[in-house]
């Protein structure tokens, strides 16, 4: 029996556990811990909103929290009012949320409204909204009528929680994931491979599908859908299937592949004038790079916010080299041994997560 090694990479300057939750003196990290920890369970369901969760805090006892759980339903300030504890009230109160309260109407009112009125004392925030619809909006409000506002507790945990969000926002693209899955001596598939060669295990492919769910989009070149024929979707996981995109240079993939089943929504980029079956297509040049930033471009005018790239190889390999990547994931399986295929990234070295 062979044992399979797993390495997940976070490519990030500053990675903390966002699980972590302990008592600790500063009660306003302690209080903040548990909103993003609320938050953390929008995952997958929220786009494009960001994960919000919120504490109301009165005499140190938690009074009621929520969180934000599907875009268009109830933001995590409104879920927290709607679920105080019998006989509580949220005037003189503190409230907690990890993303500054919105000041304007979407399919919700405003947030920043509905704290004025409740008559909060004092609002504890993360981070502010790089939305430029509210950056600094919804604390000015607050403040105009005599609330006090602290800003940046626990900055950094807000950050990575919603780094799809504000990778979104302030570099108008979204959020990139490298995945791939390797034998032990660095190959992605053997050579001349028909059909998909499984490299990683039964628990891992669950873990894959999860990483799904929890995205907006996933990408795999013109290869992988034609000799793979992958389903992308959400097989051996439940949540919203993410939006499917394959890249088809020359326009030759067959419309006969999972991805033009109609299942789920697809986007194809190629160069080609070919008309497919159940998908939308992206016109753009393919001699060159620089479909990488047409494709940035279309995914962000769609309001996509993250990303999974898949493969195969030359795909990855693309993302790779344009730097055009915020975090990668991969699986080693020191029990498969190919000799030979189609090589993974070169340069990235593996350390144990």
């Amino acid at each position: 029996m062979h044992l399979t090694y797993y390495v997940h990479y976070f490519f990030m300057t500053k990675n903390r556990p966002l699980s972590y939750l302990s008592r600790m003196d500063n009660r306003d990290v302690y209080y903040m811990q548990r909103c993003m920890q609320l938050a953390a369970q929008g995952l997958g369901y929220t786009y494009p909103n960001p994960l919000v969760g919120c504490v109301i805090v009165k005499n140190d006892r938690i009074i009621g929290e929520g969180w934000h759980k599907k875009a268009g339903e109830a933001h995590a300030e409104i879920d927290a009012f709607e679920h105080l504890k019998a006989g509580e009230t949220a005037e003189g109160a503190t409230l907690y949320v990890n993303l500054e309260p919105c000041a304007h109407y979407g399919r919700t009112p405003p947030c920043s409204d509905r704290i004025v009125r409740e008559k909060l004392a004092r609002v504890v925030i993360a981070n502010a909204d790089p939305n430029p619809q509210v950056a600094g909006r919804g604390i000015q409000r607050m403040k105009d009528e005599g609330i006090e506002v602290t800003e940046g507790v626990c900055r950094e945990e807000g950050e990575r929680l919603n780094r799809r969000f504000f990778t979104f926002h302030r570099h108008q693209r979204p959020y990139i994931i490298l995945k791939w899955a390797e034998s032990a001596d660095g190959y992605l598939a053997p050579e001349n491979a028909e059909g998909q060669v499984r490299i990683s295990d039964d628990h891992h492919r669950r873990q894959n599908h999860r990483w799904r769910a929890e995205e907006a989009a996933i990408l795999v070149g013109r290869n992988t859908a034609a000799v793979d024929n992958p389903q992308l979707n959400l097989r051996h996981w439940t949540g919203n299937p993410p939006l499917r995109i394959a890249i088809d240079r020359k326009g030759d993939l067959s419309p006969d592949l999972h991805l033009f089943d109609g299942q789920q929504k697809t986007l194809i980029f190629t160069a080609s004038e070919k008309q497919y079956p159940n998908a939308e297509v992206v016109r753009c040049k393919m001699d060159d790079w620089s479909w990488l930033s047409t494709l940035t471009k279309a995914l962000y005018e769609r309001y996509i916010q993250s990303l999974i790239v898949e493969g195969g190889g030359e795909t990855l390999r693309a993302f790779y080299k344009a730097g055009l990547y915020d975090e990668i994931r991969a699986y080693r399986n020191e029990g498969v041994v190919f000799g030979g295929g189609v090589k993974a990234i070169d340069g990235v070295s593996f350390s144990a997560h």
